[in-house]
Parts: C-alpha cells; sequence; structure tokens
C-alpha cells in the first residue's frame, strides 16, 4: 500500500507542477532582468558587492521556497535546506557587508562547482523526458568552468565577484526557464 500511496502523490506533485509552469516562466525572466541590471550598475566598493550578493541570495532562497509546490517529499526537503541556506546567507551579507566580501570571494567557486556537478546530473536524469536536456547540460559545464575560473587568483576581485554575481542570476534564470518549458511539455503529455 505504501508504493501506491507514493504513486498516487507523484502524480499528484507531478499535475500540479506541470499547472504551474508559467510560475518558473516568470522567475526565470525576473532572473534575467535582474541579471542585466548587475551587469548595468558600477559596483566599485566591498559593501555593495556584499549588499548585491546579500539581495541575490535571499532572492535566490525565496524561490528554492517557491519550488516546494512542484516537489516531491525529498526534493522538498533539500529545497527547504537550499531555501534556509541562501536567506541566512544573504542576511548575513547584508548585516556584515564586509566580512561577507571575503566569504563570498572563497565560496563561489564551490557553489558553481556544486551547481554545474548538479546541472549535469539532472540534465542526464531528465534526458529522456525533455528534449532540452542538452541545454542543461551546457548550462552545468559552463558552471563548472566558471568555478575554476573562480579558483584562480585575480587582482581585481570587486569587479570579477559583480561578474559572478551576474552570472549566478543568469544561470538561475536559464535553469528556471528550462524548468518552466520542462513543465509544460509534462503538462501536455498528461493532457
Amino acid at each position: 500500500m505504501t508504493i501506491m500511496n507514493t504513486m498516487f502523490e507523484e502524480r499528484e506533485v507531478v499535475e500540479e507542477a506541470a499547472s504551474r509552469w508559467w510560475l518558473f516562466l516568470l522567475t526565470g525572466i525576473a532572473w534575467f532582468i535582474f541579471s542585466l541590471l548587475v551587469f548595468q550598475w558600477d559596483y566599485t566598493t566591498v559593501y555593495a558587492v556584499s549588499i548585491l550578493f546579500g539581495v541575490v541570495a535571499l532572492f535566490a532562497g525565496v524561490n528554492e521556497f517557491l519550488q516546494l509546490s512542484v516537489s516531491t517529499t525529498g526534493w522538498k526537503i533539500v529545497h527547504v535546506i537550499l531555501g534556509v541556506i541562501f536567506v541566512l546567507a544573504g542576511l548575513w551579507a547584508l548585516v556584515h557587508p564586509h566580512n561577507a566580501f571575503a566569504t563570498i570571494a572563497g565560496l563561489i567557486g564551490f557553489f558553481f562547482l556544486f551547481k554545474g556537478i548538479f546541472d549535469i546530473t539532472v540534465a542526464f536524469v531528465t534526458k529522456a523526458q525533455s528534449e532540452l536536456w542538452w541545454l542543461q547540460l551546457i548550462a552545468g559545464i559552463v558552471e563548472i568552468l566558471l568555478a575554476f575560473w573562480v579558483a584562480g587568483s585575480f587582482r581585481d576581485k570587486v569587479t570579477l565577484l559583480v561578474a559572478y554575481v551576474g552570472v549566478v542570476a543568469l544561470m538561475r534564470g536559464f535553469t528556471e526557464l528550462l524548468l518552466a518549458f520542462k513543465l509544460r511539455s509534462l503538462r501536455r503529455q498528461l493532457a
């Protein structure tokens, strides 16, 4: 009976997720707009970069909580953990901008590495269900390359961190749009 309940739960989550594909389309577009704004502004101080990171982390945390509505039980736990981590990191960056800058510089490479590995894994796992799997694979490869680029020793870290925050927002928008179109395709299959 447990297997049957799990199947019904997954079916309900899939149907609800498929009906909310437009939500991820909107969040993807919002991430693209935010990324464009990041690249246009002139951030030349440590405090500005830390505050920018704090805002991005808060948005990422809220985005993780939005994904709860379209996730199964196991993934809900992952999204809650990520959401809490992003919100705490964002608040910390806003409260302690000078300390946050040094931490951001050290951790951003690890973020790109793990995000890239995750995106590559998801691309291969969903290959049979989505025709757009290769786009997520490319995004993952780019993120891993950025991780190693970030790990290098660069003189002008402020400018690079602004670029990294913009790239994170751009990649997040890209993966949100991919998710939206995967859910839209799934909705058509269910109908």
